[in-house]
């Protein structure tokens, strides 16, 4: 055959990622103050678009879950969107399987990123950039969140630790007592205090104290410098401010020499680690979700319209501007406008119902959590949601991105509610948080003649259905800070004999 130039003509499918398409996936992944923005952006770009104000009491659109929740009823029946009218949900499923990476991982499911939509390399000047919507610097939240999955191995400890993350002041103090922490998450002080020191092992040291001793404490154990002599230096930190030097010397029973070098030491530690980060303020956590239980034992879940403005197509500047517009090019400029408010109004409108169809799902599969704590979290992945929902799991990953949720236990961004477990015998699985509460159990119900080995109690949630392996049940008894089996017969013993 004859090796040449030529012409060929073949016909193809292609996606096609339009600057709306781009639009839209944004507009999915933000959360309710970058869409406020947005808006804003929006109705001083298009003249046709205008504010009807803040949503009415009871305007905004709701899901009713009934008690019990989620019994024969899928998200999709949730929905209360004038009977499942109007345009289908936004799911970009398909896209993101267009864009593969062809590393075998398919879609990138990062929180940071925007999938299809930076893997299209697309540059449109008149769309904002969100990156810039957010704070310039991290925040001292947003720096501590990104270090819980690297270092926790207990999915209940890490919601715990994101909790109190949530609660630091901008110096990086906890000044909300643990007390109250353990009862608005419906767990013991115990795990309150697990959660505490998950924090407190994260970077910058010092976070998560309680108060300037604590924060100082924090930071000679890090630097491996918390002998008693300086444990003694920072127990008397008003003898230091007060220049009470001979009486703290006889505290610390050290010479002129050495506590000049303790006194160099403190003065090394920062005594407000958290300034060092943007402050908090650029980063106020307003909720997308509200969650309220209802007279019937349910639940009601609305999307926060506080911040959301209403928008409408302003009808008579329209007009007024049609019957002005004499040339092709201002009536083609106009039509143009005209789509673009409509378009808008009806992504933004997609956007609440998929975040509710969302919510529903996760509010229905983490029930116990809502009503009895952390305690009672179900094992839950990003694609259980999107199979109920009948959507992509990408898509349910955008939705639960930057997204927060209001209950009577506190904000709660989405995404917490996704945690790994355990396999148990009715194929359900159980949270390794269920589990840590039952081997404590197991545990407080031991006497001082009958003390469980590690053997013993993965025998015993063996038969009561969980699949755990003795070294499983070791690392989660450790994790809760209970002894080896050895360790809780001396306790015993010491305990009878006093």
């Amino acid at each position: 055959m004859a090796l040449g130039p030529r012409l060929d003509i073949r016909q193809t499918q292609s996606l096609v990622m339009t600057p709306q398409l781009q639009q839209a996936i944004k507009l999915l992944a933000a959360s309710n103050l970058e869409i406020e923005t947005f808006i804003s952006e929006a109705l001083e770009a298009n003249p046709l678009l205008d504010t009807g104000g803040p949503a009415e009491p009871g305007e905004p659109e709701r899901i009713e879950i009934v008690a019990p929740a989620g019994e024969g009823a899928t998200a999709d029946q949730l929905m209360l969107a004038g009977g499942g009218e109007g345009d289908a949900p936004l799911d970009l499923g398909s896209v993101d399987r267009d864009f593969d990476t062809g590393d075998g991982a398919g879609p990138s499911m990062r929180d940071a990123e925007w999938g299809a939509a930076s893997a299209s390399g697309g540059d449109f000047d008149d769309m904002p950039d969100w990156e810039q919507l957010r704070a310039a610097d991290v925040t001292l939240a947003e720096h501590l969140e990104a270090q819980i999955g690297a270092v926790a191995s207990d999915p209940q400890t890490a919601f715990i630790a994101r909790h109190i993350i949530g609660l630091l002041d901008e110096a990086g103090y906890l000044t909300v007592p643990l007390e109250e922490v353990a009862d608005d998450l419906g767990v013991d002080i115990f795990d309150a205090k697990a959660g505490l020191r998950l924090v407190q092992s994260l970077d910058p040291s010092g976070v998560g104290a309680r108060n300037l001793a604590e924060c100082i404490a924090i930071q000679a154990r890090e630097a491996d410098r918390y002998d008693p002599c300086m444990k003694a230096l920072i127990d008397n930190l008003e003898s230091v401010a007060r220049g009470e030097v001979e009486r703290l010397k006889r505290l610390c029973r050290v010479d002129d020499e050495d506590f000049a070098d303790m006194l160099r030491e403190l003065r090394s530690y920062n005594p407000r680690p958290g300034l060092a980060f943007a402050s908090a303020d650029t980063g106020t956590v307003v909720p997308d979700i509200l969650l309220t239980a209802n007279a019937a034992g349910g639940w009601d879940i609305a999307i926060n319209e506080e911040t959301l403005p209403k928008l409408i197509v302003n009808r008579g500047y329209y007009l007024e501007l049609n019957a002005g517009a004499t040339n092709k090019e201002s009536q083609g400029w106009l039509k143009e406008k005209l789509a673009d408010a409509h378009w808008l109004i009806r992504a933004l409108d997609q956007r609440q119902k998929t975040i509710l169809k969302t919510a529903a799902e996760i509010v229905k599969q983490q029930d116990g959590f809502f009503r009895r704590g952390v305690s009672e979290l179900r094992p839950l992945t990003l694609r259980e949601v999107a199979e109920q929902i009948g959507m992509h799991e990408s898509t349910v990953s955008r939705v639960t991105s930057n997204k927060y949720l209001w209950c009577e236990r506190g904000t709660f961004e989405l995404k917490y509610f996704f945690t790994s477990g355990v396999a148990s015998a009715d194929g359900e699985g159980a949270s390794s948080a269920a589990i840590k509460a039952r081997i404590k159990a197991l545990i407080d119900a031991e006497t001082a003649k009958n003390i469980l080995s590690d053997q013993q109690l993965a025998e015993m949630l063996q038969k009561e259905g969980f699949d755990l392996a003795r070294r499983t049940v070791a690392k989660y008894r450790e994790a809760i800070g209970l002894g080896s089996s050895a360790e809780r017969r001396r306790a015993r013993k010491l305990a009878g004999a006093s």
